[in-house]
């Protein structure tokens, strides 16, 4: 009994730890860059678009299609930073506690 107490606690712990986490995450910004730097957007912690740059230089007729291209590849540079941030600091949290494949904590 007094080890299901423990495991109580300290998922009680974990479950706090977790909240702050997920408010420390949302306050992050990831930038994407694109283009040499012609397209570049910030996403917060929660993969939400914050903001976007696009260089004037790119805003010509007809070159719509690379412009939404760039938009996209930056977008994506942006989530791949925001997830490798997130994976960091949930290794950092759980300490090498053992969680079931898949499961995700916020």
């Amino acid at each position: 009994m007094k080890n299901i107490m423990n495991m109580m606690k300290q998922a009680q712990e974990l479950q706090a730890k977790v909240g702050e986490l997920q408010a420390e995450m949302e306050s992050m910004e990831a930038e994407g860059v694109s283009g040499g730097g012609l397209v570049k957007v910030a996403l917060n912690g929660k993969g939400a678009l914050a903001r976007m740059s696009i260089d004037e230089s790119l805003m010509k007729p007809g070159e719509a299609e690379i412009l939404e291209d760039l938009i996209v590849a930056a977008h994506a540079d942006a989530k791949q930073k925001v997830e490798h941030a997130m994976a960091g600091k949930m290794q950092e949290l759980t300490g090498g506690l053992p969680l079931p494949p898949g499961l995700k904590l916020f």
